[in-house]
């Protein structure tokens, strides 16, 4: 059976890390939609040039043409073996959209894999970054904190800051806005029956260890 599959996760979750993993591993192309979105561009694809139109406008580009430039990357040869794609389905008319695309080049979903970490945990972990003001230097309030509270390393600056996209109630939205976009999704990948939750808030090498049991199910 090819390894047709979908990675799923809340922003910080580690899908970056393990779609890197997965790839090395199981040798098939990694889809994410931001990559294709790029290449179809540059290669003035037909779907391509039809986002550039709304790119270019500073709009969103419509579901028909991001579905249409998935399905242009799902015919070609080097997904026989299967394909990890990242970024897409964002909703359920996508969803759909993806089922249909499957049926008609025979490559149907095999699994869907959600990273779950529980959001106060990716609270901890987005937020959790700040800056010295003086030498740049980046800390972590958990995983990678100064020596010595309030001092800086690297240069001995005791003012610290953070990037507007870390700060709490930056993160707080983004992480709403992903649950809301993600929870039906993962409702009918469930119903399906070929959701698999993988625990995110485990050493990296025991989330990879988790993800290649399931997958080696699948072959």
């Amino acid at each position: 059976m090819a390894m047709n599959l979908m990675l799923m996760g809340l922003p910080g979750a580690g899908k970056g890390t393990q779609a890197e993993k997965i790839v090395d591993e199981y040798k098939i192309p990694h889809i994410s939609t931001g990559d294709i979105f790029r290449a179809a561009i540059k290669n003035q694809t037909p779907m391509g040039i039809e986002a550039k139109k709304y790119i270019d406008k500073g709009e969103l580009v419509p579901d028909e043409v991001t579905n249409g430039i998935v399905k242009e990357r799902l015919a070609q040869d080097d997904v026989k073996d299967g394909f990890l794609l990242d970024g897409f389905p964002r909703n359920m008319a996508q969803a759909q959209a993806l089922e249909e695309i499957g049926a008609q080049l025979g490559k149907p979903l095999a699994g869907v894999i959600n990273i779950h970490v529980d959001p106060e945990s990716l609270m901890e972990r987005l937020t959790g970054r700040y800056i010295c003001r003086d030498c740049g230097a980046t800390y972590h309030k958990v995983f990678n904190p100064t020596k010595e509270e309030g001092t800086c390393d690297r240069c001995g600056g005791h003012e610290f800051y953070q990037r507007e996209d870390d700060k709490p109630e930056t993160v707080k939205n983004r992480l709403d806005v992903n649950i809301k976009m993600n929870t039906p999704l993962l409702d009918f990948y469930a119903q399906k029956g070929i959701l698999n939750e993988v625990n995110g808030n485990q050493d990296i090498d025991k989330v990879f260890a988790d993800v290649k049991a399931i997958l080696d199910n699948l072959k």
